[in-house]
């Protein structure tokens, strides 16, 4: 059974088994969510889901980002929801969707409330996400294809695994918690664009704070919720992946989280480290683009036309557009409305088609350019390419830097590397 190996690996595994290259993927992912909090915390969803805390109050137990202290549950609904609010935080491609924003708000509202070290607190980080990526492979593309999104789903088990780590739940323990969350993961696809995205990440991180917790308070439930004939796999179009715990606790797909460099959805990404890497002709030059991409990304990033900053995150058409014209994909403020409305904007947007290629993977994509002489520059990008452990630090620290300030991101990374207490992380929130 799916759920009682993942529960075992969750309850038993312990930090030195495992590699020091993976323990500082978890650094740079907890670097980069961190980040994407702090940047997050104006954003009209975060401050919706602040205030609703703010007006139920309850017990201090947990850090919030934008400041305060609420409880745990409370706490990682808060942080899940601002940390993914910009959409800037890492993806899994095996996963399909972003581990990081339903994991570590749920491993630092626990680690808080316990009052957990630093290294306990990313060492059941590291387990919850590897369990959210596991699981997403288990339910497959025919889950995501129909309509959940696996940040909320999938994202909802690895929340549970990192609470359940922390409490100090034993495998049995696990197990039920892994089946009881079971029945509130939840998450649909129809929010992309929408504040009901970041959302779905929040509800991940309350839904795996609570469940834990309810098994740590003498609460049963069916272990086999995930995979049980009426289980939340089978009524939820889960493919059963035979391969998906493959080498688990051998074998760390941690080591092959995606990191964002672009402030868009990730199917996005692709297009646009081909363009980056072409000498880029002027935007009057350009007679037309051709976008090449794996089908998947047609049902999720392929909004033609949109008009307001989110939709912008979520279309192929808009982010060529912006790169051509040289707008920095990077920075958060240009997907705004009024770019969406920008004359030359729109007028370059307009001869960007999109067509599909099954031969692709879900990471790579070709460009081409047509150009007023006749002549085609054509491009061509795998984001499977492997990046050195170091370069990639060096692109996130920078991220980071331009996200919060050189100060507080040099405060962050000092933390996360001489890991304390987990308030003292939580205080720089």
């Amino acid at each position: 059974m799916i759920t009682e190996k993942l529960a075992a690996f969750v309850a038993e595994t312990p930090a030195d088994a495992v590699p020091e290259d993976t323990k500082h993927m978890v650094r740079l992912s907890m670097l980069d969510w961190a980040a994407c909090g702090i940047a997050g915390i104006e954003e009209p969803v975060a401050c919706a889901c602040r205030s609703l805390a703010s007006e139920e109050g309850g017990a201090p137990q947990a850090s919030m980002f934008g400041g305060g202290k609420a409880p745990a549950r409370t706490a990682a609904l808060v942080n899940g929801v601002t940390s993914h609010a910009l959409d800037y935080d890492d993806t899994h491609f095996a996963h399909i969707g972003h581990p990081s924003v339903a994991v570590f708000p749920a491993a630092l509202a626990i680690a808080e409330r316990q009052g957990e070290s630093g290294e306990a607190l990313q060492h059941a980080a590291l387990l919850g996400i590897e369990t959210s990526i596991r699981i997403g492979v288990w339910l497959g593309r025919g889950h995501y294809q129909c309509g959940f999104h696996q940040t909320g789903t999938a994202g909802a088990f690895g929340a549970t695994a990192a609470a359940a780590r922390l409490l100090g739940l034993d495998s049995t323990q696990v197990e039920t918690a892994l089946g009881l969350v079971a029945t509130r993961a939840s998450g649909s696809k129809a929010q992309f664009g929408t504040m009901g995205k970041p959302f779905n990440a929040g509800i991940a991180a309350s839904n795996g704070v609570e469940a834990a917790l309810l098994v740590a308070n003498g609460m049963s439930g069916n272990p086999a919720g995930l995979e049980a004939a009426q289980g939340f796999g089978p009524t939820h179009h889960g493919e059963a992946d035979a391969g998906a715990l493959d080498g688990l606790g051998a074998d760390w797909l941690m080591d092959t989280i995606s990191h964002k460099f672009h402030a868009c959805c990730h199917g996005l990404h692709a297009t646009l480290e081909a363009l980056a890497g072409i000498n880029r002709p002027a935007a009057s030059d350009v007679v037309a683009v051709k976008v090449t991409t794996h089908p998947r990304w047609m049902s999720v990033c392929n909004q033609p036309e949109p008009t307001e900053g989110l939709g912008a995150k979520f279309s192929y058409r808009v982010v060529v557009a912006m790169a051509l014209l040289g707008h920095d994909t990077a920075a958060l403020s240009n997907y705004s409305d009024a770019l969406c409305a920008d004359c030359e904007v729109v007028a370059l947007r307009d001869r960007v088609t999109v067509a599909e290629d099954a031969s692709l993977s879900e990471m790579q994509a070709r460009v081409s350019l047509t150009l007023t002489d006749g002549t085609t520059i054509e491009a061509f990008h795998d984001l499977d390419a492997p990046i050195a452990l170091m370069d990639r630090e060096a692109r996130l620290r920078a991220k980071a830097q331009a996200l919060v300030g050189a100060d507080k991101a040099q405060g962050l990374w000092r933390c996360i590397n001489a890991p304390e207490s987990s308030a003292q992380f939580g205080a720089l929130i």
